[in-house]
């Protein structure tokens, strides 16, 4: 697959974004379009997307930054579409001067877990039957350097 073509995503993208989301988590856990354009209205937050169907939220704070949703349309994963949109959210956040990366993730998505593994983050915390299903978060986190430019 080549490299997919991320975009800026901007709250006239919500709905698209909500679309993406909808098709990836359980119904509990969607965010709608109202959501995502309140999440990408705050100071320090960006989205990117990709338009074959996949999308990122992040926000920086001082020298930390959080990924707060990152999907993939079932059909379209397993072909490096997350990686690409978490390194684009890693570098971008480096570049605004955050140091470290953090995330949660279901400790039953061993998916994701091995993806964010694979990408440098590292369990630091657990949050207790953090999803609706009962399910843990793990909370991870990965060092940034400061200006990186995206990994290909």
């Amino acid at each position: 697959m080549a490299e997919p073509e991320l975009r800026e995503a901007t709250p006239l993208h919500a709905a698209a974004l909500a679309a993406i989301h909808a098709a990836s988590f359980p119904p509990r856990e969607r965010w709608g379009a109202d959501a995502m354009a309140l999440q990408l209205g705050l100071p320090g937050a960006f989205g990117l997307i990709d338009p074959a169907g996949g999308m990122v939220l992040a926000r920086v704070a001082a020298d930390e930054a959080e990924i707060l949703t990152l999907a993939v349309a079932p059909a379209l994963r397993r072909q490096g579409r997350a990686r690409a949109l978490l390194e684009a959210a890693a570098a971008r956040a480096a570049r605004a001067g955050a140091a470290a990366l953090f995330l949660e993730v279901s400790a039953a998505n061993a998916a994701a877990r091995a993806l964010y593994e694979s990408c440098g983050f590292a369990r630091v915390g657990l949050r207790t039957r953090y999803y609706s299903d009962g399910a843990d978060a793990l909370v991870m986190r990965r060092p940034l350097s400061p200006g990186a430019a995206a990994a290909g």
